[in-house]
Order: C-alpha cells, then structure tokens, then sequence
C-alpha cells in the first residue's frame, strides 16, 4: 500500500511538471527557466535576463 501511494504521488508531480511545459511553450515562451524570455529574442540560450536583446 505504502508503494502505491508514493508512485501515485510521483505520477502526479511528473504530470504536473509536464502539463507546466505544456503550458509555457503554448504560451510562446522560448526557455522555460527564464521567466523573462518572451521578451528576448529567440536566442537566449537560457542567459536571458530580460535587458539584453540578443542579436
């Protein structure tokens, strides 16, 4: 019983996680990680900080 419950527990933050994703690139937004990057140009590479407009 002990083992259902931690899988169903482990089932739900993973669906959470992916339905998160799911929801940020329907968005536009281009790296999940960087909460500003709808605002930098494409190429963000994750460095974003939302003042630098990469070219």
């Amino acid at each position: 019983m002990e083992n259902f419950i931690i899988i169903a527990l482990l089932v739900l933050i993973i669906g959470g996680i992916m339905f998160y994703i799911y929801k940020a690139k329907k968005s536009g937004k281009k790296c999940i990680g960087c909460p500003d990057c709808k605002n930098c140009c494409s190429g963000c590479g994750g460095k974003c900080n939302g003042n630098v407009k990469n070219k």
